[in-house]
């Protein structure tokens, strides 16, 4: 049973794209699964108020963002979208590039957890 995760990377082109992966996940008894042990830097919460928007950039680390509340749409320059929840993993890892944007699309703030998997 593996847990989805949304990626966010720099290819190739230099240019940020989605890709649809997944965590694998090894049962520890019947009624949970666990995967295994990644290391990580520091943890971070973040909001953002509804209606707000962050224009332009890069990832400042390789991270995990998990979202607690709100909805949002990724979009990269290419003008490839991918829509965000409350519940939704995303690996960002294009911290080289040119980069995302993301707009608030429903009324809940946008609270998060940031795991920073390296120092900025």
């Amino acid at each position: 049973m593996p847990m989805p995760i949304v990626r966010i990377f720099t290819g190739e082109d230099g240019e940020s794209h989605f890709e649809d992966t997944e965590v694998a996940l090894v049962p520890k008894d019947e009624a949970n699964a666990l995967s295994e042990l990644c290391e990580s830097h520091e943890v971070q919460f973040e909001e953002t108020v509804s209606g707000g928007s962050f224009d332009w950039h890069n990832a400042p680390r390789r991270q995990y963002v998990v979202t607690l509340c709100g909805r949002l749409q990724f979009e990269t320059r290419l003008g490839e979208t991918h829509e965000i929840g409350p519940g939704d993993v995303l690996l960002a890892e294009d911290t080289t590039g040119a980069g995302h944007r993301w707009k608030l699309i429903d009324d809940n703030p946008w609270r998060r957890l940031y795991v920073h998997l390296e120092p900025e």
